[in-house]
């Protein structure tokens, strides 16, 4: 193009609207994204945010530097700057030319012997701590200080804690330094999409770290494990606010899963679905689902609501956190524990089950304003039997994420992309990075 004179007013002027422009563009990519959630996933519906574009520029003019601006500029969130930090030491791990892959073979169990363990303890040298000395004459030997130190690894890892080095951790061992720097960049492009508060007490769910965080004035004062959604029932990306918990809770079955999964089981055999607890309901009057000819109903006629009734076999289980959506989605109980102990935790239709769904009552009851509300009085509800709806005094702030590295406690997180979102926000980023 043809270059712009700068030796006059216009040309100068000219060429200050371009940096102020591309300036205001970098300012905006990093304080709220490059990209649209929904234009990168349509199953990430976080609210559209926008900078104050005149503010940027009054803070740059006072700003002693640029560096001083961009970091201040940068998501205030304490997890962006971890993960800033993070990445910094593994592009310096890049430079130095990553670390040593681990060959696939037999599954190395503790007090084996195998002409892999130098290679093991040199890879993980490079990121876990371990010593690249063996003990004299024990080279070969997988002795319990790396077995300890795998189990840390296959932590951080979202792994199996077993301390077996198989074929799951061989491959998290050698995915190359390149792609974890990728996870990093993706996750504080994630970190610029979220609200720019998350709300002085807030509850955070991260459905690619199977996880539920509980924070209060910053401060994490609870995880637990949870279930989430199947690939192809995926749990939605959003915040909002729980409004009220359910004790005893009715299920009402969604209407996809009524005609789908249900309704096969009725016309085989309706007692069986009865005794489970289900009923129909039609209006204001309930139904026996046997005195139904369930052969007679199908997609496009099927008049009835299906429920299932408070009971132990409940597939909300005893309690429901609610924060009404688009999605039907919710934070619930289950009578299926069982999948908590599994690493992978994709089981779910798309809401979230949780491992410790009483414990979690008192706090989110004591932070929505309602005080007396100990393990006790839940417990006492609870056996009652009767349905009970506890509406909070103050929404609390519930956020839904999707987040496949993070840093805790100064140690980085990795996780499976479980729903490939991972790849779809490296191939919009094609490759470009911010550095803050």
């Amino acid at each position: 193009s043809e270059a712009i004179p700068v030796t006059d007013d216009r040309g100068r002027a000219i060429i200050e609207l371009h940096f102020s422009a591309a300036f205001l563009e970098y300012a905006s990519d990093l304080r709220v994204g490059r990209f649209l959630p929904r234009k990168v996933d349509p199953n990430f519906f976080l609210q559209k945010r926008e900078i104050d574009q005149l503010a940027a520029l009054e803070e740059l003019a006072s700003a002693r530097n640029l560096d001083q601006f961009f970091i201040g500029w940068q998501p205030s969130a304490p997890e962006y700057e971890e993960l800033r930090v993070a990445l910094g030491d593994y592009r310096a791990l890049s430079r130095a030319g990553g670390w040593p892959q681990v060959p696939m073979g037999e599954t190395l169990k503790p007090g084996m012997t195998d002409p892999r363990v130098p290679m093991l303890r040199a890879r993980l040298a490079v990121t876990d701590g371990a010593s690249p000395e063996a003990p004299v004459g024990a080279e070969d030997l997988y002795d319990d200080e790396l077995v300890a130190i795998v189990r840390s690894f296959q932590a951080r890892h979202g792994l199996e804690i077993d301390g077996l080095v198989g074929r799951g951790t061989i491959v998290a061992l050698n995915v190359p330094v390149e792609d974890r720097i990728q996870e990093i960049i993706v996750a504080m492009e994630r970190w610029r999409w979220m609200p720019e508060s998350l709300g002085e007490k807030y509850v955070m769910v991260n459905i690619a770290g199977f996880e539920l965080t509980r924070v209060s004035d910053g401060e994490v004062e609870e995880k637990m494990a949870v279930v989430v959604g199947k690939p192809y029932h995926r749990t939605p990306v959003f915040s909002d606010e729980i409004r009220y918990l359910e004790f005893n809770p009715y299920w009402n079955v969604p209407s996809s899963i009524a005609l789908k999964e249900e309704l096969p089981k009725l016309r085989k055999n309706p007692g069986a679905r009865a005794a489970a607890g289900f009923e129909a309901v039609r209006g204001d009057t309930v139904y026996p689902l046997t005195s139904i000819n369930w052969n007679q109903y199908g997609p496009g006629n099927f008049p009835f609501r299906l429920r299932q009734r408070p009971g132990p076999n409940n597939a909300l289980g005893q309690v429901k956190y609610m924060f009404p959506n688009q999605f039907n989605v919710y934070l619930h109980d289950t009578p299926s524990k069982s999948l908590f102990s599994r690493a992978d935790r994709a089981f779910s239709h798309g809401c979230v089950r949780l491992s410790r769904p009483l414990e979690l009552a008192p706090p989110v009851l004591a932070a929505g304003g309602l005080s007396g509300w100990d393990i006790g009085r839940v417990n006492q509800v609870v056996g009652s039997g009767q349905r009970t709806v506890v509406n909070l005094e103050k929404p609390l702030p519930v956020h839904i994420t999707y987040f496949t590295a993070w840093v805790d406690q100064g140690v980085p997180n990795f996780r499976a992309d479980v729903y490939s979102q991972d790849e779809k926000l490296i191939a919009a980023l094609g490759g470009q990075s911010i550095a803050w």
